[in-house]
């Protein structure tokens, strides 16, 4: 499916997130990129098109999300970040919406649906 303004990239290093989140987020109408690294999240945002929303793991394996959500707001400042987080430490983190961990399906896809506007 390829749905162009309707793209989410999800990043977090535990494959079955990436793909709960995926099928989720397909069956509303999403397209869904993945990524299990923040290399492979670059990657993917300077190949995609159409990417409004990341979802990203506050920790990425050995790799800190925080420090590459601060990146992309830099670099692309018009894409909205939801944090995943088992923390509750992350209010200050700059994100547009956090998604706490363990959480619903209902959580996931209507935090990204407000986030897409």
């Amino acid at each position: 499916m390829d749905s162009p303004g309707r793209t989410v990239l999800v990043v977090d290093d535990d494959a079955s997130i990436r793909m709960l989140c995926r099928l989720n987020l397909e069956f509303d109408g999403w397209r869904v990129l993945e990524a299990g690294t923040v290399p492979q999240a670059r990657e993917e945002l300077a190949a995609a098109t159409g990417v409004v929303v990341v979802v990203l793991d506050v920790h990425v394996g050995l790799e800190n999300g925080v420090e590459f959500l601060h990146e992309l707001r830099r670099e692309r400042p018009e894409l909205k970040v939801a944090l995943l987080t088992g923390s509750e430490d992350v209010a200050g983190a700059g994100s547009d919406a956090v998604i706490p961990k363990p959480f619903t399906i209902e959580q996931l896809t209507s935090t990204v649906a407000n986030l897409a506007g």
